[in-house]
């Protein structure tokens, strides 16, 4: 059904996109507004992809919150061990992107996210001591002086490997 009226200038119409009801759509447009009856019938299929598509996300909240027990079970002095390599990680992931060597983009992301949660643990820690927030940068400036550069666990297992294989054509050769 539709109907066709003038508005005063003073009204607005809220024409919402995407919405199914039985309620009226209504527009306006310099003064004129037209109203149009909407149904709102949903097939039982798109319902039932809805209810599917929405499971997923129950179950990535059940791993985050696994992920964060696991995180808050760790030491302050774990964390930030993992915090440092990490972050030592997420330079040999930058450092491969400039060379053009393969990576996944992914691990950015993922990465950020992972060190992400564990500053937020260790500021709750803080929180929850009395640790005031200028107190808590002063205390982050000291750590990240007295932090003793070293190569990211992956750059480690790397290095190992190469060395293996030298071991292993020096015994060839041998």
């Amino acid at each position: 059904m539709l109907s066709l009226s003038i508005a005063t200038p003073g009204t607005a119409a809220i024409f919402r996109r995407g919405t199914a009801s039985s309620t009226s759509t209504s527009s306006s447009f310099h003064g004129v507004r037209i109203q149009q009856q909407v149904s709102a019938r949903v097939p039982a299929a798109a319902a039932a992809v809805v209810s599917s598509s929405r499971k997923p996300a129950v179950v990535m909240m059940s791993k985050r919150e696994a992920e964060l027990k696991e995180i808050r079970s760790k030491t302050t002095e774990q964390l930030q061990e993992e915090v440092v390599d990490l972050k030592g990680e997420l330079f040999m992931l930058r450092l491969q992107k400039s060379a053009r060597n393969e990576f996944k983009s992914s691990d950015f992301r993922r990465m950020k996210k992972q060190v992400a949660r564990m500053l937020t643990v260790k500021r709750e820690r803080e929180i929850k001591e009395g640790i005031k927030k200028r107190l808590s940068r002063k205390l982050d400036r000291q750590w990240k002086k007295s932090i003793v550069p070293r190569p990211p666990p992956s750059l480690k297992k790397l290095q190992e490997e190469e060395a293996a294989e030298e071991a292993a054509e020096a015994a060839k050769s041998a």
